[in-house]
């Protein structure tokens, strides 16, 4: 489909297709068959063999594997497959190593040293197609030692009895032709032993002597630097290269080194913190212990509601902690990827990749914003033809298409801008309002001017963009009407066809320096009355499918409308963990932080969740991968449609897959395979995803029994709905659109895809995509990923990948608070429950409990709000919840609180945590957890069980305020600040009852209440960001909260006081029987 091709809006169901504003009707451009077999080290085409034939390094799982690489592997690596790590086998041709002395094979003697001649083509075809790239180390047949060490280039490869140097020399001249050395190739090394006698090999003359020496004190130096550096780090940055080619050498050094590596946290913060949560455990364990055993007569129903709540917390700090006993921190090495596949001057190998941005409303979701993060994800530093971006409007706002459509516009001016000056970030809205030295760092003479002109022309975009949406305030009564008079199709947003247009792309929509942009595809999927749409999570499967038809990219990642890309490097920061040989076929998605703008500086309401992102994150990416949160998230496709990973034997458990052969293995083509009940997984085309069979009812068809394993076509449409053009998209693991399709057929598939009825009878939901089922799409989804066995990594780049804006508001944080609650509670009562769910599958049990976690901390809102109430009752009473303790107790409690601080303290010393924000987090989950998650809890129950959906909505209240952070101070009514309202007021009267009882009844009172007036402060203290937000700016608190407080809490007290449940029957009777009035 071509840009600037017209909307095209249809329904399959209807038959259905028009084009709205039509401009011409060319085909897409064709893409790149990706099809071909590459090395998974280096990347390059594996080659063939004399034969004619492909090259197989590995007779045992056939892992491909190029002749070069397999020759380093031999000579310097530790000469076995990276997947199988089984051990090379000699090829003919191929020198001699430490070894082979043990293989049954017959030795190739005669061509052990002998190079190929330059006419010679048959001998020269493993070299791979690209053989005459001078400048590529990949094509290099002297790979570098892993550890740095340096071969030197400058030994020229030679005949048995021949010098480079001379034809002639004291053995006399040779009858032989001399090979043909091309000076465009990096000369092939012979390795020779120095201390043995130079005749030996044939090389008697002087100038070889000379050179002979000069290698051996270069070598000599080489290894004091080696042992100065370590030979770690990047690629042995401290060594000296020698030799003419020694930059190439480092390069393919470089190139074969890891594009990421995991730093673990430092033993010394680590082992003592893990040593305090030992010992927390154990005195909670005798803390618990005692409050069990030493109840507490006169205020029995206190004791047992607080001591049900405290095995309650404890439960949870367990579920909370044990998770984080792992934790690690990662790196990536951008110049190492580019070596690899970006070298500069040869096209691009980085994989094709998806952007998705969604959005619903444009009057809550501004246009503006969203135009920020699309011209942010364009101006994105990866390759053009590489990237499209699609955006879903699930709203069929008009709004939205006419704001993407200047969007585009803008685009060709604002991203040869951002490529030229190298700016960051790339979103124009927050580039220019960035408070800092914009001039660091800038050399060219024409930048200032060029801003100007661009910082004018980005106002002037601003201006058409408020019209737009000053226009939209209100439909006309005919509804919407485009530019061209033809009426909007989405202008019920309820009852409308499928719309796509492609305003900028591969094919045309040029930038003003006549350079393609990417691809950016505007959708809104089809909707009707009587069929499910499962809201967002509906709309991302509708994207990856549209997505799959038109460019199919190996891999996507998703942001919301809000959320923009912050470093324009992102991309490839992604990309050095999916297109690593070691990490890429495991790896479901890598996760990114979320970073915010717009907080207030002391950060009120915990909005950005550091606590979270910078600690719990972390742990878990040290057992089995972070939790996918929705937002700034890179995926890769073959995890989203179900196929399971390709996993190495270390990564198969015992409990998983059984070998279905003991001992060592033998060639031949039945004898590469693990079984079980549900999976058939050939080791011979391990690069191929495994698909997981664990929900078909058809059986599995053989086809191409070398290549891999496909299920029937009526299984593959029953599971990815009715679509050849999609079913083939989902085995083109390397992305792409398959060849045999045209522009037509795009265009008529890609309506199909998005329509409403599309997903009726398949998987989608369940077991492919985003999965149905809970308000909070993402946690589900990503389960079921880790329940199949995949990873996930969690990526911290410096500049942090992207930001996006939070709720500033209290009564917006709670409502946002309260959906992910919500959606958790959902999950809990439903068939994908982590607690009972995947237990046949490959999940870690830390990475379970981390997940049970998730679902379950709504649920300690019951216990929190009857915790938070105690100190009240207590003061109110005189009663208390621990009878009087001896000095054997009092250690036990004192140990418990040191133990607590000490575990805060220590986790903030290796997470690199403030204390404020530590604390922060401390009070919302307080203020959470007795409004917001308590909610959750009674209406996920209402909505599960009972199938009643209550909706707490939120009405504005307050008047504008102008100032910074304004909305911080604006009052929205909700019901949801009732309870922690309740509680505060219920303390407060609390401690004015039991400081005027103890004043009244003497110093000997004074004791027990300070243990009493201790739990109501800390519940104050911990809710005081609540209070100062019902004050407000003005200190003012709106009438219906203290009304409905203020009456709760005098009910409360009226029934306590007539209730009276602690004064005993004996001391009834004895008021009873005293004389009343009329004695």
């Amino acid at each position: 489909m071509q840009a600037n091709g017209g909307l095209v809006a249809g329904s399959h169901k209807r038959n259905e297709l028009v084009r709205i504003r039509h401009d011409s009707d060319g085909g897409p451009k064709p893409l790149k068959d990706l099809n071909g077999q590459t090395c998974q080290i280096c990347g390059d085409t594996v080659g063939l063999t004399e034969t004619g034939d492909i090259f197989v390094a590995c007779n045992e799982c056939a892992f491909p594997v190029c002749r070069p690489c397999y020759e380093y592997e031999r000579r310097d690596g530790n000469q076995a497959c990276p997947q199988c790590k089984t051990r090379y086998r000699r090829h003919k041709g191929s020198p001699r190593v430490d070894g082979d002395e043990e293989e049954d094979d017959v030795d190739d003697l005669e061509n052990e040293f002998s190079y190929p001649q330059g006419n010679n083509k048959a001998t020269r075809q493993w070299q791979g197609d690209d053989a005459n790239l001078s400048s590529s180390a990949r094509h290099d047949p002297l790979p570098l030692l892993t550890n740095g060490q340096q071969v030197s280039g400058e030994i020229p490869s030679v005949r048995d009895n021949l010098s480079v140097r001379s034809t002639s020399g004291p053995l006399g001249p040779s009858d032989k032709q001399l090979p043909y050395i091309d000076p465009r190739q990096p000369v092939p090394v012979r390795i020779v032993d120095p201390t043995k006698d130079l005749n030996a090999y044939g090389l008697g003359n002087v100038d070889w002597k000379e050179r002979v020496e000069g290698w051996k004190l270069k070598q000599e130096k080489n290894m004091q630097m080696t042992n100065r550096y370590g030979g770690e780090g990047k690629g042995g940055d401290g060594i000296e290269r020698t030799g003419s080619n020694g930059e190439e050498l480092q390069m393919a050094d470089d190139a074969r080194q890891p594009m990421s590596r995991v730093v673990p946290i430092s033993s010394a913060h680590l082992t003592p913190y893990r040593i305090v949560i030992i010992l927390r455990l154990i005195i909670l364990g005798f803390f618990l212990q005692y409050r069990c055993s030493h109840p507490v007569n006169d205020a029995y129903p206190l004791w047992l509601v607080s001591v049900i709540c405290e095995v309650w917390f404890a439960l949870s700090w367990l579920l909370d902690q044990f998770p984080k006993w792992f934790p690690v921190e990662r790196e990536t090495y951008l110049d190492r990827l580019a070596l690899r596949y970006d070298s500069e001057g040869e096209p691009s190998q980085l994989a094709p990749m998806d952007v998705f941005v969604s959005t619903v409303d444009p009057l809550k979701e501004p246009p503006l914003i969203t135009a920020n993060t699309v011209l942010s994800i364009l101006a994105v530093d990866y390759p053009v033809d590489k990237v499209s971006c699609y955006v879903s409007d699930d709203g069929s706002a008009m709004l939205t298409f006419e704001s993407l459509s200047e969007t585009a516009e803008f685009a060709r001016k604002w991203v040869p801008f951002c490529k030229k000056h190298s700016i960051e970030p790339r979103a124009p809205e927050f580039y220019f309002a960035q408070k800092i030295d914009y001039l660091k760092d800038k050399i060219q003479p024409s930048f200032v001017k060029e801003r100007r002109a661009m910082k004018r022309e980005y106002e002037e975009f601003k201006v058409r963009i408020n019209a737009l949406v000053a226009k939209a305030q209100k439909m006309p009564e005919e509804g919407w009407i485009m530019q061209d008079g033809t009426p909007w199709p989405g202008n019920n947003p309820r009852d409308h066809p499928g719309m796509i247009q492609v305003f900028l792309g591969h094919s045309g929509g040029l930038d003003t320096d006549g350079n393609e942009l990417p691809r950016l595809v505007y959708v809104s999927r089809e909707k009707r009355p009587g069929f499910q749409h499962h809201k967002k999570a509906g709309a991302m499967n509708a994207l990856i499918r549209v997505s799959a038809v038109l460019t199919n990219g190996a891999y996507l990642l998703n942001v919301d409308c809000d959320h923009y890309f912050n470093n324009s490097k992102a991309l490839k920061e992604a990309m050095c963990f999916m297109m690593d040989p070691a990490y890429g076929k495991k790896t479901c998605y890598v996760q990114f932080p979320q970073r915010f703008d717009g907080i207030d500086l002391h950060d009120r309401y915990a909005n950005r969740n550091i606590v979270f992102f910078d600690i719990n994150l972390k742990g878990l990416d040290g057992i089995q991968g972070p939790v996918y949160v929705g937002t700034g998230c890179c995926f890769n496709r073959q995890a989203l449609y179900g196929y399971d990973p390709v996993l190495t034997e270390a990564d198969l458990e015992p409990n998983i897959v059984i070998k279905s052969c003991c001992g060592s293995r033998k060639k031949g083509k039945n004898s590469n395979k693990y079984t079980d009940k549900k999976r058939a997984v050939k080791r011979s085309e391990s690069n191929i995803p495994i698909f997981n069979t664990e929900d078909m009812d058809e059986g599995v068809e053989g086809y191409d029994e070398e290549k891999s394993l496909l299920m029937s076509q009526r299984s593959l449409e029953k599971r990815f709905g009715q679509s050849s053009v999609f079913i083939s998209a989902t085995f083109m693991e390397t992305g792409g659109i398959p060849p045999t399709t045209n522009s037509a057929t795009l265009l008529k598939e890609a309506i199909h895809v998005i329509s409403c009825g599309y997903e009726d009878k398949t998987e989608w939901g369940k077991e492919i995509g985003w999965i149905y089922g809970s308000v909070t799409e993402d946690i589900l989804t990503g389960f079921k990923m880790h329940a199949r066995g995949w990873i996930s990594i969690y990526c911290m780049p410096p500049r942090p990948a992207f930001k996006g804006s939070a709720p500033i508001n209290l009564s917006d944080r709670l409502n946002q608070v309260l959906r992910w609650a919500l959606g958790s509670i959902e999950i809990l009562l439903s068939r994908h429950c982590p607690i009972w769910y995947g237990y046949n599958g490959k999940l870690k049990l830390l990475e379970r409990l981390a997940y049970i976690n998730t679902i379950v901390y709504p649920l300690t809102s019951i216990p929190l709000l009857a915790y938070c109430v105690l100190p009240a009752v207590c003061l109110l009473t005189g009663k208390f919840i621990i009878p009087e303790i001896s000095n054997y107790a009092s250690m036990w409690f004192i140990l418990l609180f040191i133990s607590i601080a000490a575990t805060g303290i220590l986790e903030l010393r290796w997470s690199g945590v403030s204390i404020e924000d530590w604390w922060r987090n401390e009070q919302f989950w307080v203020i959470g957890g007795t409004s917001a998650h308590l909610f959750a809890v009674f209406q996920g129950l209402l909505k599960v069980l009972a199938g009643i959906d209550t909706n707490f909505t939120v009405t504005s209240k307050a008047s504008d305020e102008d100032g910074d952070f304004a909305e911080l101070y604006i009052f929205k009514w909700t019901a949801l600040l009732i309870p922690p309202t309740t509680v505060l007021i219920v303390n407060l009267v609390g401690i004015v009852s039991g400081v005027s009882t103890a004043i009244n009844s003497g110093y000997q009172s004074w004791g027990p209440l300070f243990g009493k007036l201790f739990f109501a402060i800390w519940v104050i203290v911990h809710l005081y960001p609540f209070l100062k937000g019902l004050l407000g700016r003005q200190n003012r608190t709106p009438t219906i909260v203290i009304v409905w407080s203020i009456l709760l809490a005098s009910i409360f007290s009226l029934l306590w006081v007539r209730i009276d449940p602690f004064t005993t029957d004996d001391k009834l009777d004895s008021i009873r029987g005293q004389c009343g009035i009329d004695c």
